[in-house]
């Protein structure tokens, strides 16, 4: 019997687009709404993405190192700012 590969959900990338959008929105409200913390908590938001982005480039560069297919080393890139956003979603979905 001939498995069938399994076809990656077309929309996936743009549910995460999405959802960073609205947990940038929600981020600029909280900032909007207490401006005497905003200093402190931009300050906390501009690490966390660069955090995220130098994590994705190192594990873009091991993945490559590894000879991973392309594919796999776009998601090794994406994947800390992926789970920065799922983690800010669900903080922000709390109160």
């Amino acid at each position: 019997m001939m498995r069938r590969k399994k076809m990656p959900d077309p929309f996936a990338d743009y549910a995460w687009l999405a959802q960073a959008g609205w947990v940038y929105g929600m981020h600029s409200a909280q900032l909007w709404a207490n401006p005497a913390q905003a200093h402190e908590r931009l300050t906390e938001l501009a690490f966390e993405k660069w955090q995220a982005c130098m994590t994705g480039a190192f594990d873009a560069g091991a993945a490559m190192m590894r000879g991973a297919t392309p594919e796999a080393v776009a998601k090794a890139a994406m994947a800390p700012a992926r789970r920065r956003v799922s983690a800010n979603a669900k903080k922000i979905g709390k109160g």
